[in-house]
């Protein structure tokens, strides 16, 4: 199976011997007792060549024959068309030599050369540490340069570039991750506490933003934590502080704020290096800003809860008054209407009595007194 994908413009140019240098040949460095794939691609491309036995040559490698009368137009049978072959050596020294040889006055020609090494398959990357990078990858953006592609450790030779390696119980797992100043633009996801084993993470001078994630607080094994020239905000968890094995801690150059932790505010006492400058909002500890009145996380939310009950519970009264009031109103009303037609009839009863009544009229004649008694 051919190694990678062949692009057009490989087979766009070549190197064609002369009669003066008949022979093409090309020597690479190699590791000794080592096994190399060579894949070698051809394409007749000179206008001038377009039948068979024009170019007609011998493949030696290591002045060994490797192929015999290579002729590309009949191989290929067509000129402008590519030809791969492939071959597996193994080199005993230190030099990888590949010589093309015309046979009978022809000439040779080449378009490009590839050699891998062949390596012995190894234990793979703990699967769970791969999830892990790849969901880091995609959070973060890691740029294409990077690749990240296939298994993280394996080949030795090869890992993750800013990954690095350690074998431990039968895998290879993640010790440290370092990707600063690499344009990093994503967020910090909190699936990176799966990469249990790691002791050093720098991922200084990018544009990370968000906040810190809880779960760093669980890597035990964390030693060096650098996240400092970010743009990440929030408080410093206080799972942080459960790091006893931190010895240095960059946070400066962000835009945290809140309290620092206690549990973090006397370790450089200890010997360990703390920097959190270059937050405007971070404050309690030597060389920042004292706090004013501090209240936790429970406290705040049993303010807020308080307050959402409070408030709740004056909706509720307001409504009751109110329902209550109105029932008040429409009562008065419903008196009020019943009542008005009783007191009408009762006044006009009461001056038709008056009107009925007979009339004294008072006798104004002069009263005679009797006479008096005569003794």
């Amino acid at each position: 199976m051919s190694p990678n994908f062949y692009p057009m413009k490989l087979y766009q140019s070549a190197i064609v011997s002369t009669d003066n240098q008949p022979d093409l040949s090309f020597n690479m460095d190699a590791d000794p007792n080592k096994n190399y794939s060579i894949w070698l691609h051809f394409a007749e491309i000179d206008p001038r060549i377009t039948t068979e036995g024009k170019h007609v040559f011998d493949i030696l490698i290591n002045g060994d024959t490797a192929f015999k009368n290579v002729d590309i137009i009949q191989i290929a049978g067509a000129p402008y068309a590519s030809v791969v072959l492939n071959k597996t050596v193994t080199v005993t020294g230190r030099t990888l030599t590949i010589t093309m040889h015309p046979v009978n006055g022809s000439h040779a020609i080449i378009n490009a050369i590839e050699i891998f090494e062949i390596i012995a398959l190894e234990s793979k990357t703990a699967a769970e540490e791969v999830r892990a990078l790849q969901t880091l990858k995609n959070s973060l953006g890691l740029p294409l340069r990077l690749g990240w592609n296939g298994d993280p450790c394996v080949p030795q030779q090869h890992p993750w570039s800013g990954a690095d390696c350690q074998f431990i119980g039968g895998s290879w797992v993640i010790d440290g991750l370092g990707l600063d100043n690499q344009g990093l633009r994503g967020v910090l996801p909190s699936v990176i506490s799966k990469l249990h084993h790691l002791q050093t993470i720098n991922l200084s001078g990018n544009s990370i933003h968000g906040s810190i994630p809880t779960s760093l607080g669980s890597i035990a094994s964390l030693q060096i934590l650098d996240l400092s020239y970010n743009l990440l905000n929030g408080s410093i968890p206080e799972s942080l502080g459960q790091l006893t094995s931190l010895r240095i801690l960059n946070l400066n150059g962000n835009f945290l704020s809140g309290k620092v932790p206690s549990t973090l505010g006397g370790r450089p006492l200890h010997g360990a290096s703390f920097n959190f400058t270059g937050n405007a909002g971070l404050c309690g500890i030597p060389g920042l800003p004292t706090c004013g009145p501090h209240l936790s996380t429970r406290a705040k939310l049993g303010i807020g809860f308080g307050g959402l009950i409070a408030f709740l519970l004056m909706i509720v009264f307001l409504t009751c008054w109110w329902k209550r009031r109105k029932n008040i109103l429409r009562a008065q009303k419903i008196a009020a209407a019943r009542e008005a037609p009783y007191a009408k009839a009762r006044t006009q009863y009461t001056r038709d009595v008056q009107l009925t009544r007979p009339y004294r009229v008072q006798d104004k004649s002069p009263t005679h007194s009797p006479p008096p008694l005569l003794p």
